[in-house]
């Protein structure tokens, strides 16, 4: 990849960050179409394949073993559900297919076995494959390299300052390690955080300059906004304001000028104009289907009359694999 900066200070984000809202989304513009085209659009589907009884304790996560929320549990799902719903995803436009099990880490054996055989299934479909397992080591990785996989999710979520105030059961090491298993193995990056966990400007900043610094850049860096759930120890945060998000998407933009950045959970409280500006100012990936592992997202109808409305086009699968 090009034109990659993996030195940026504090300061010098900051202040791009701080930059008239006018100025800052009109700059990243200028970046996002020297590398994108305006309008192109990766649509991702996500599939939760085990949802729920996660010993770890993310203050965020329904699926929080700990926590009482009301999401329906269930085990590792067959391949034979989940390529259905691959190719339903398919067949409205997903270039990407985004497996997620809520586990702490990958364990060797049959659960995982089966996980392989599925990112083989959905990677000859000519589907991008992202899992989301937890942490993984450099084998495990290969494992899934061999298999297809064609990306990684894994966040760090906020600052290193901030993350022990929201997960206490892992460290910031952690997820940092899983990520170097990930690049190690040929596998790409999808890597970004979430803004409302109480965090200050700072700590979203901090975020940003810790994913720039990775060389190279995570291909994909998600931004999510929290969507409190009853039950969880972030229940009564309040939302994120439109101005914030943006400002973070043109920052990332102009930070990792060749990543997809998405925007991803918090949508479905956004309106049209709001995301409309989110677009403007560099996202180029969104997720469908209602449902983003345990949290409701927009209608499929609702996004493809929001495509229509703005004129943006699907990426293919095959337009999606020439861009790396």
């Amino acid at each position: 990849m090009n034109n990659q900066k993996h030195n940026w200070t504090l300061e010098g984000i900051t202040s791009l960050y701080n930059r008239p809202f006018l100025d800052l989304v009109r700059l990243a513009q200028d970046v996002h179409l020297r590398h994108f085209k305006l309008g192109e659009i990766q649509v991702s589907s996500l599939i939760s394949i085990k949802t729920g009884g996660c010993p770890e304790d993310c203050s965020y996560c329904p699926q929080a073993a700990r926590y009482h929320t009301d999401i329906e549990k269930h085990s590792l799902m067959k391949a034979e559900q989940v390529m259905e719903l691959a190719l339903r995803a398919k067949a409205q436009g997903a270039s990407r297919v985004c497996l997620g099990a809520a586990w702490r880490e990958v364990k060797d054996g049959s659960d995982f076995d089966r996980v392989v055989d599925m990112v083989k299934l959905i990677s000859n479909e000519g589907l991008q494959v992202c899992c989301t397992l937890g942490m993984m080591n450099e084998n495990q990785a290969i494992r899934l390299k061999e298999a297809g996989l064609y990306a990684y999710n894994h966040n760090i979520d906020t600052s290193e300052e901030h993350y022990s105030k929201v997960i206490s059961t892992r460290s910031y090491g952690d997820r940092l390690e899983t990520i170097n298993n990930v690049r190690k193995a040929g596998v790409t990056v999808c890597s970004g955080g979430i803004l409302g966990l109480g965090e200050t400007i700072d700590d979203r900043l901090k975020m940003l300059q810790n994913l720039s610094a990775m060389n190279p850049h995570p291909e994909s860096v998600p931004i999510n906004t929290l969507v409190p759930v009853k039950g969880t120890p972030l229940e009564n945060q309040g939302a994120v304001d439109i101005e914030e998000l943006v400002r973070m998407i043109a920052t990332a933009r102009i930070l990792m000028p060749t990543s997809f950045i998405r925007l991803s959970a918090g949508r479905l409280g956004r309106s049209l104009s709001e995301q409309t500006l989110c677009f403007m100012a560099g996202a180029n990936s969104v997720f469908s289907g209602e449902k983003l592992l345990t949290t409701m997202n927009p209608a499929e109808d609702i996004d493809e009359k929001m495509f229509v409305t703005l004129g943006l086009t699907k990426i293919t699968p095959a337009e999606v694999h020439a861009t790396f």
